[in-house]
């Protein structure tokens, strides 16, 4: 299998010195996902946890939304011509009587800026399809200093990007700031679809009880994960874009932003934060 980390050989120039040296890369692979044997999507991710990133994949895609509905996933072997296992593309195989999705046609893909979605389509498409719309049953509520805490727990157990600087993260937390899990990848949907597709396998979904933090920003794609995943709040270190931002009001979801030290926006879902007696006009 792919490895997680690659070494090249690089000229590194510091202050007018010149040296040659090695370098740890974050390594960068295509993982094609099929489904039932039919080719369904590619992404470039991070090799690891593939098996987690392609059930978390349709997760977000709104073909399955529990683990009973995946009867095997498995690396097709016989991949290339010559019959070599590249580890790079993996099968998935719905359990019997699962519907699956008709994949000669274009596909209705919400996950890509490619896909010709936007405005209120998309947020229809992912309010209406989810499989766990986000709820209050039982009630989140944390404190601004309980989120505050969160990226410095997220950095600490970031492993690659100690050695490689190149990976995004993504963690849950429960709501009394306990890491639960966190997952590392080039591409940051990818770590989120690891995320939730290993939760999906662990039979823990929705995560109704759950605190997203990605190590980006939160972009539309994002708040779609969170939210067909039942995700009550998605957090992030850096900004919002505004569908996402338009997405977490129409569904619910807690969004908060530029979580930097004790500073946050909270773009959405206020009521899951608890903000004190009062909120000063700025």
């Amino acid at each position: 299998m792919g490895r997680v980390t690659e070494r090249r050989r690089i000229i590194r120039i510091r202050d007018g010195a010149v040296t040659t040296r090695p370098d740890t890369l974050v390594a960068e692979e295509p993982l094609e996902i099929r489904l039932n044997g039919k080719p369904l999507a590619i992404t470039m991710r991070t090799p690891g946890d593939d098996f987690a990133l392609a059930a978390g994949f349709l997760v977000s895609e709104g073909v399955i939304g529990e683990g009973s509905e995946v009867q095997s996933i498995v690396y097709c072997a016989g991949a290339t011509a010559d019959g070599v296992n590249t580890y790079n593309v993996v099968d998935v195989k719905l359990a019997p009587g699962v519907p699956v999705p008709d994949i000669t046609l274009e596909r209705n893909v919400y996950t890509t800026s490619s896909c010709g979605l936007c405005g209120k389509a998309s947020l229809d498409a992912v309010r209406t399809t989810t499989r766990h719309p986000v709820s209050d049953t039982p009630p989140v509520r944390v404190t601004p200093e309980l989120l505050s805490a969160l990226p410095d727990r997220l950095r600490e157990a970031q492993r690659v990007f100690d050695r490689t600087g190149g990976l995004h993260a993504a963690a849950l937390f429960s709501t009394e700031g306990e890491l639960l899990d966190i997952r590392e990848d080039v591409g940051r949907h990818n770590a989120v679809d690891k995320l939730v597709g290993r939760a999906l396998t662990d039979g823990r979904l929705p995560l109704s009880q759950a605190i997203l933090l990605v190590s980006g920003r939160a972009s539309f794609e994002l708040a779609q994960k969170a939210v067909m995943a039942g995700i009550p709040m998605l957090v992030a270190v850096s900004a919002p874009s505004s569908l996402a931002v338009d997405l977490a009001a129409e569904t619910g979801l807690t969004l908060v932003g530029f979580l930097r030290g004790t500073s946050m926006n909270v773009y959405a879902g206020d009521h899951r934060i608890a903000l004190g007696a009062a909120v000063g006009q700025g």
